[in-house]
Parts: C-alpha cells; structure tokens; sequence
C-alpha cells in the first residue's frame, strides 16, 4: 500500500490520505472546491466548485501516476440535486470524452458547505 500526498492539491483537512495505490488501483479520497493554497472554497456556482474539484482530482491522480483518463469509477456528492446537471456539464468537459461509472447523490451537508465532492477510482500507468 503507498500512501499518496499530492503537493498541488488542497491539503487533507482531516485524518485521511489524498490517495492509496494499490497494485494498479488509484484510491482518492474526494476532493471539494479548495483552492491549494488560499485553503478556501473557490466560487459559489456548481460550475465554478467542479472546475476546481477536477483540477484537485486531476492534481491527485497525478501524483498517483495516474490521470482523469484513467478513472473507472466516480462517485458525486452533491449539496443538492438541483446542480446535478451544471456539475455535470463541467465534468463531462474535464473528462474529455473519457465515461467512467459513476454515482451521484444528494447528501446532507459537505464539508466546508461545498456545492460539491468528488472522489474516484483510477488505475496507474
């Protein structure tokens, strides 16, 4: 197991890793709209807070050896269902064509009361 600390994106705000590899599998933990170095939510759109949220994944998978093209597996959180298709919109442009599975939900709250949180699965190389 190789914990993975990406020194682009946001630092953890709890107890957790950025990533674990496992053999060929990228575990990320999610990302919200944390701008890296102010520490603070980027944006109060959904559209602003995914852009943001991509380029944090992007920044771990990275770190991981690995990238957007390689996720299998997405999962969204969102604060309310109402965004589902702004976030969408961006994600699909981060992606790039690239259609891992994913999930989507509403949840409670998020931490820091983001828009949105994603977290993936990814494999290296």
């Amino acid at each position: 197991m190789n914990i993975i600390t990406a020194p682009t994106a946001p630092a953890a705000i709890g107890p957790y890793s950025h990533a674990i590899v496992q053999g060929n599998l990228v575990f990320a933990s999610g990302q919200i709209p944390l701008d890296p170095e102010t520490m603070e939510i980027t944006g109060d759109t959904i559209e602003t807070q995914t852009e943001q949220v991509m380029k944090n994944v992007a920044a771990v998978l990275a770190a991981a050896g690995s990238g957007l093209d390689k996720i299998l597996k997405a999962t969204v959180f969102l604060a309310s269902m109402d965004d589902f298709a702004g976030m969408n919109a961006v994600y699909e442009k981060a992606l790039a064509g690239h259609k891992p599975a994913r999930s989507a939900f509403q949840v409670g709250r998020l931490p820091k009361d983001a828009l949105v949180e994603i977290e993936c699965i990814a494999v290296t190389g």
